[in-house]
């Protein structure tokens, strides 16, 4: 059994993983576009990638629970020969004009729903393939995949096929999906989950592991907390950026600051495993912490566009380290039988404020102007900086991501004095 994330079951994952975010990413990208084909309002338009959203609030909880009740492998291509028929029948309708604002959205609440499965499967299925002490470079490479396909190439390649023809770019999301299940049939589990007894707490059971976690429930909070200044920089940077905003940029410029936040993310997923070595665990995640408050204070000054653009690039590198570290202490912290379904619960507890905190953005930009809603944002996210710090010093989260004996019960020092000890 090989201790690394280098073999055949992990490959073909790995593959998997990348083809279905490459189908996830031009997806998202091209349902709107559908929306607009079909003369849809722009509250037509919003209701779809809403749609697309409130899958993980609605049914996070759920799709941990049918994880860990399941065959993951079979699961993965259940899923997505369902997507690829979801994005088939939405590439027939538009070819014979059969295309319709209620036939999106109902696609869009699946391919919701198939995302928040096919999600979870994917993270739990990790330690199910990979020993522990590959665990961190494993999620590494996952998250170097996801933002490589979802982010940098899905959206631009899905824009150049339906600069041709809508159809075209539906079909082949349908197509990546159809591919990735060649990954997840091919995949062959190291071992498997030990099956959960029917007293096991169900649906909640997760939520409830991960509250009694003191590290799981920690790291979740923050998470969470960090995601408002986020939601924020999600919602209102767009019109700060563009111009009639103050920055003045072309659509085209914006797109390129996105661009650049993902290449972020993309180079620390690469280089993650080097830099837990050389830093240790601690130390990059109060950097992470810090590049939160890089986000959203260019903005809240009146910065110029590079101290923008800057800050988003370390603030994507950083989000990158934080989902590897924390994906791989979650993994390593939690039962294999709950392990979906504390992904799940986490998930839902982290990802719940974005929507809120957009649509309160949006209010208190209307009220007080956009810089305004950034100061505030900043403001929190040196109140996250300051409050993480002295928690991350006094517990060893080293222990969590590399093996030893803590991990097996679940448990980590908090020697005040620790502070990464052994230094990688």
């Amino acid at each position: 059994m090989l201790p690394s994330s280098r073999g055949r079951p992990f490959n073909a994952l790995w593959f998997g993983t990348g083809a279905t975010n490459l189908g996830d990413g031009m997806a998202l990208f091209v349902l709107p576009l559908l929306a607009l084909a079909a003369d849809a309002s722009p509250g037509g338009v919003a209701a779809v990638t809403a749609a697309l959203t409130l899958a993980w609030p609605v049914f996070g909880l759920h799709a941990g629970w049918i994880v860990d009740r399941v065959d993951r492998r079979l699961l993965l291509t259940g899923v997505n020969l369902a997507r690829a028929a979801v994005l088939t029948a939405l590439t027939a309708a538009h070819l014979t004009g059969a295309l319709s604002l209620p036939l999106i959205l109902a696609a869009a609440v699946l391919l919701g729903v198939a995302e928040t499965l096919v999600d979870t499967a994917l993270t739990a299925t990790v330690p199910l393939v990979v020993e522990p002490n590959g665990r961190s470079s494993a999620n590494a490479r996952i998250e170097a995949t996801v933002n490589v396909t979802n982010e940098l190439a899905g959206p631009p390649l899905a824009g150049l096929l339906a600069g041709i023809t809508l159809a075209l770019a539906t079909g082949a999301s349908a197509a990546l999906y159809a591919l990735a299940i060649t990954g997840f049939t091919l995949m062959t589990l190291r071992r498997r989950p030990p099956a959960a007894p029917r007293a096991s707490g169900g649906v909640v059971a997760g939520f409830r592991h991960l509250w009694r976690q003191p590290v799981v429930r920690t790291l979740t909070l923050f998470t969470a907390v960090m995601n408002i200044p986020w939601a924020v920089a999600t919602a209102l940077l767009v019109v700060y950026a563009v111009a009639p905003g103050p920055l003045g940029l072309s659509t085209a410029q914006y797109g390129l600051v996105l661009t650049a936040m993902a290449v972020g993310g993309l180079v620390a997923s690469a280089v993650a495993e080097p830099l837990r070595r050389r830093f240790g665990v601690t130390r990059l995640l109060i950097a992470d912490a810090a590049g939160t408050v890089l986000l959203v204070a260019p903005v809240a000054l009146g910065g110029p566009v590079w101290t923008v653009v800057a800050g988003a690039v370390i603030a994507g590198a950083g989000s990158s380290i934080w989902r590897i570290l924390v994906a791989t202490i979650r993994q390593n912290l939690s039962p294999p039988d709950l392990l979906g379904r504390v992904y799940s619960a986490s998930r839902v507890l982290s990802w719940g404020v974005i929507p809120v905190s957009a649509a309160l953005a949006g209010l208190g930009a209307e009220l007080w102007g956009v810089r305004a809603v950034f100061a505030l944002a900043t403001v929190l996210a040196i109140a996250i900086l300051a409050t993480f710090i002295p928690y991350a010093l006094r517990t060893d989260l080293s222990t969590a991501v590399e093996p030893d004996t803590n991990r097996q019960t679940g448990t980590l020092r908090t020697d005040p004095s620790a502070v990464e000890p052994d230094a990688n």
